[in-house]
């Protein structure tokens, strides 16, 4: 996605959720930076269009947050750091939005629901807040995509890895994926279970079976 056209698009509401959070616009600095990041060339999953589609998902869920704006400045800034291999990204990132918050002065209580938003996107942990649940479902509403745009992000994820080995690739992948399918629920709001849960297993399904062969 075109750089400009994605700050066309979502310039608006990103001013619109720091104006509610902060009294004031957002910083355009800011926005510009995040913007550049996500555009980085080592990226081809968690990209400016990845953060698009997060924010066109948000639209369908916000009526489901208790702090709507809180949800889309964490989605802004969740996979703002995205270093391959580094096992901090999520952490970088929330730090970074927690020092533009403090800049903004913003009230500490939003910034550490904000922070915490950008931390459950490890998915290591269940969701405690509706607002959690809202995160997560809109980070991976891709996993019940049609089939072919779920096999493209696949293709995207092993490209971000390229300069990993194949067999550890596999295997890490595999590891990643059954972890999902395991779970009793993948998405966690009746909206986005009714939607998206079945497509998301058949795919995981299909694709886990695809890196044993």
């Amino acid at each position: 996605m075109n750089a400009q056209d994605f700050i066309t698009r979502h310039a608006p509401a990103w001013h619109a959720a720091w104006q509610s959070l902060s009294g004031r616009q957002g910083d355009e600095a800011l926005l510009q930076a995040l913007v550049a990041r996500y555009s980085e060339p080592h990226r081809h999953y968690h990209t400016l269009a990845h953060l698009d589609a997060c924010l066109r998902h948000l639209s369908d869920l916000r009526g489901l947050a208790t702090h709507a704006d809180e949800v889309a400045l964490a989605l802004w800034f969740h996979d703002a750091i995205y270093d391959i291999g580094a096992a901090d990204n999520e952490r970088s990132s929330a730090d970074w939005a927690a020092r533009a918050l403090r800049s903004a002065s913003v009230e500490a209580a939003v910034a550490h629901r904000v922070v915490a938003l950008i931390m459950v996107t490890r998915h290591e942990v269940a969701p405690r807040t509706a607002d959690e649940q809202v995160m997560l479902d809109v980070d991976l509403a891709i996993l019940g995509a049609r089939a072919e745009v779920f096999d493209g992000y696949e293709d995207q994820v092993r490209a971000e890895y390229h300069a990993v080995s194949e067999p550890l690739f596999r295997a890490n992948r595999r590891r990643i994926l059954q972890g999902f399918l395991a779970r009793e629920r993948i998405y966690h709001t009746a909206e986005f279970h009714g939607l998206f849960e079945a497509q998301a297993r058949r795919n995981l399904a299909r694709s886990i079976a695809a890196l044993q062969d």
